[in-house]
């Protein structure tokens, strides 16, 4: 039973990390492939509307996939459209073809879109089994993931190495690390029992989203989310073309926010066991608007590229935290969880290209004043992220 555990923990860190790899490969290469494509920010927003396709038809069915099938088939569906999608946006650059980089975005948006909010929902029960926390771990595999792929693509990009074969190379790993992984995963986390209609009507609970506290934990979940899928899209480009780095120093940067939201993640567990989650996030929303601020306001390359430490550390804790807050909020964890995972979701694969439209007109560092606004709110919402119970202050407190 313990071996078990471990290896369904092990996994999960495992899966977690893919599509972290995945996403920091795409970003690190976005001044290449954006040069390749001859477009311009507004036609990168529109290449990565592809993105958010995928991202919102995931989203929406990973919740009701889950509870009709359970958490594991969905995972593995995610994760292999995942794998899929890195050689298909490599092949639509080498071809000059945005309309084939905007499927392998789609693939990617749809594969992360339901397996993530799947692998939550799995990591969610695997932390009422052990009665401590463990998303924010899982989460810093992802982070993990964003900082090995932004120091290869680093490389990559220094060196002049092919774009196809570099995310060629990506799905390959991919592969074999899934291969090895999915299955150790058990059947049936988050599956609804079917009842008989009348017994169904007789147990049926108010709806999910008419609980406040719900509501404003997802909130905070969908402010921190649309600061770390901010970066994870324009932060390359925001040096280049925002403070005139070269795209080998903006690849440098952000593998700095990549490691520092690791570094958050990982370290998490202390200072959520000294302060408590409340106190916590909001902390984490002061460093991401100062961050960002600095981004945003400062015409100085040292300043920005210190700043976004500041910013990775405040992006870093918000949404693993509020997820396992949102389990605690009530009955029916796996649909909590699910609910506010989907909501996180959306905001981080579909904000970013919102913002291509803003920053076409007012600049990429002015659209940066949006998830800045969204996450000073988070900030003043914090308090719903308490503890309800004695059993999940404990719970609250125990180490990552």
């Amino acid at each position: 039973m313990i071996t078990a555990m471990r290896r369904r923990r092990l996994a999960l860190c495992f899966l977690f990390l893919l599509p972290g790899l995945g996403i920091s490969s795409w970003v690190t290469r976005t001044p290449a492939i954006r040069d390749a494509l001859g477009a311009s920010t507004a036609e990168m927003g529109l290449v990565l509307f592809g993105l958010s396709a995928g991202s919102m038809l995931g989203i929406l069915a990973s919740g009701p996939l889950v509870a009709r099938l359970g958490a594991r088939p969905v995972i593995v569906f995610g994760t292999v459209a995942v794998i899929a999608s890195m050689p298909t946006i490599g092949l639509g650059a080498a071809l000059s073809s945005a309309l084939l980089v905007a499927f392998g975005l789609f693939l990617f948006g749809l594969g992360m879109g339901s397996g993530e909010v799947a692998m939550n929902v799995e990591g969610a029960d695997i932390e009422r089994a052990l009665s401590q926390p463990l998303l924010p771990k899982l989460h810093g595999f992802f982070s993990l993931g964003t900082v090995i792929g932004a120091l290869t693509g680093m490389v990559f990009t220094a060196t002049g190495f092919s774009v196809v074969w570099h995310l060629v190379a990506v799905g390959t790993v991919a592969l074999v690390t899934a291969s090895v992984t999915l299955g150790s995963l058990p059947p049936g986390t988050g599956r609804n029992p079917r009842r008989a209609p009348e017994q169904a009507a007789r147990s049926k609970a108010p709806a999910l989203w008419k609980d406040t506290r719900l509501v404003l934990i997802g909130v905070i979940v969908l402010a921190m989310a649309l600061a770390e899928g901010t970066a994870n899209d324009w932060l390359p480009l925001v040096m280049v073309d925002g403070h005139g780095f070269d795209q080998t120093s903006g690849s440098m940067v952000y593998a700095v926010f990549a490691a520092s939201m690791t570094v958050g993640r990982f370290a998490g567990g202390y200072f959520l066991a000294r302060f408590g989650r409340a106190r916590v996030l909001a902390a984490s929303a002061v460093a991401g608007v100062v961050g960002m601020g600095l981004v945003a306001g400062v015409d100085s390359q040292a300043t920005a590229a210190a700043a976004v430490v500041l910013w990775g550390l405040g992006a870093s804790l918000g949404f693993p935290v509020a997820l396992s807050a949102a389990g605690d909020s009530g009955p029916d964890s796996a649909a909590r969880v699910s609910l506010v995972a989907t909501v996180g979701y959306v905001a981080f694969l579909v904000g970013p290209p919102v913002l291509g439209f803003l920053g076409e007109e007012f600049g990429l560092r002015g659209a940066l004043v949006v998830p800045l606004l969204f996450v000073a709110l988070a900030g003043g919402l914090s308090s719903a992220a308490r503890p309800r119970t004695t059993v999940s202050r404990i719970r609250d407190t125990d180490p990552v």
